[in-house]
């Protein structure tokens, strides 16, 4: 019977200790990714943890010599492995990282984003509520460069985005076709 308790206090000496240091350290990871970037003109901000998302797919584009890395959050990744993406569902974070794009240093015949000339973020939104007034249920934003400046002013809230979108309307405005996975 002593024996147990002896055990179960040496338990409890290393365990609180340990999820504390741990706690510190899950706190100083979030910290140090948690972006300060401004939030858009319409109030749109960031997400803190995209960088942590899923690949949902991937683009090329070739007039733009660029490339996008496409991101989705968890409620984008269950509704594209799914196959209910038309519409999205509301909760949906689709983001889009661009670059441009370079030749790989080791393989002459292939592309790659190039992590030194980043271009800007690019992340919707789907709140058929808050974003009914659009006409599209997605919110849209934009930062651009390394520095992530908010993109767009009074003037231009979403219209730029919704008029490029305009040929995906009939697939909720998303141009992104989800990899299927074998």
């Amino acid at each position: 019977m002593k024996n147990n308790t002896i055990k179960e206090t040496l338990r409890i000496t290393i365990l609180i200790p340990t999820l504390v240091l741990s706690a510190a350290c899950t706190q100083k990871s979030v910290e140090k990714r948690t972006s300060k970037v401004k939030a858009n003109f319409n109030g749109i901000a960031i997400p803190e943890n995209y960088k942590d998302w899923r690949v949902l797919s991937a683009s090329h584009r070739l007039d733009l010599t660029s490339m996008r890395i496409i991101l989705g959050n968890d409620i984008a990744i269950e509704a594209s492995r799914s196959g209910q993406t038309n519409p999205w569902p509301n909760g949906t974070i689709i983001a889009k990282l661009v670059y441009k794009q370079k030749q790989e240093d080791n393989w002459p015949t292939a592309i790659a984003p190039n992590e030194e000339k980043f271009i800007h973020a690019e992340f919707m939104f789907k709140d058929s509520k808050r974003f009914a007034g659009n006409g599209t249920g997605w919110g849209w934003a934009r930062w651009l460069g390394d520095k992530q400046v908010p993109y767009g002013d009074k003037n231009d809230i979403n219209q730029s985005c919704i008029a490029c979108h305009t040929p995906v309307k009939g697939k909720d405005w998303v141009y992104t076709t989800s990899i299927k996975l074998p």
